[in-house]
């Protein structure tokens, strides 16, 4: 029976002494804004860069390791300095739009500690040059109108009340709805 015990306590010990512990994920340290970005519609041969921010949600600090294309029409460049936790880095994408078609590019990113390996994804439209060109003209006249119109409605919601030290002087209340005024900047 001593054996048994002895025995049994041998292998409890040598189980936790030798536990490994539970390995880190990529989303138990970062969290991205966004792991896909469309690059909508770009002209043949415009170079075109999309920006995927990445924030430390991990107690130590965040170090990318590698984020790299999967392929050669993609460049990266990313964060090199460890981001300490509750901040931001980036990881910045171009995409060399050489050739007109639909895309889909994928970088995998490594994180310090981590052994999972993150996909990001960057795609978009390559236009021809004439392509594109009519496609700018349609819709810049939709996009100035637009921006039109949130200008039109940032104005009208910028109105803010001036604050007056008003002492009443009457024995009478005054309403407190009469002492401020909205005012346009």
């Amino acid at each position: 029976m001593k054996q048994i015990i002895l025995s049994l306590t041998a292998l409890i010990c040598s189980t936790v002494l030798f536990a490994q512990p539970t390995a880190k994920t990529a989303a138990d340290v970062a969290k991205f804004t966004a792991e896909s970005v469309d690059l909508g519609k770009i002209k043949v041969g415009n170079p075109t860069t999309a920006v995927f921010t990445v924030t430390n949600i991990g107690k130590d600090p965040l170090i990318i390791e590698q984020a790299n294309p999967t392929c050669g029409c993609t460049i990266s460049n990313y964060t090199k300095e460890p981001i300490a936790p509750g901040k931001t880095g980036t990881i910045n994408a171009t995409y060399n739009a050489a050739g007109v078609s639909h895309f889909d590019k994928h970088l995998t990113v490594k994180f310090a500690g981590v052994d999972e390996i993150k996909s990001i994804t960057l795609s978009g439209d390559v236009l021809s040059a004439e392509d594109y060109d009519k496609w700018a003209a349609s819709n810049d006249a939709k996009l100035k109108a637009e921006n039109e119109l949130k200008a039109k409605e940032t104005d009208n919601n910028k109105t803010k009340s001036k604050v007056k030290n008003v002492k009443n002087l009457n024995k009478s209340t005054v309403p407190t709805s009469s002492m401020s005024t909205p005012v346009k900047n």
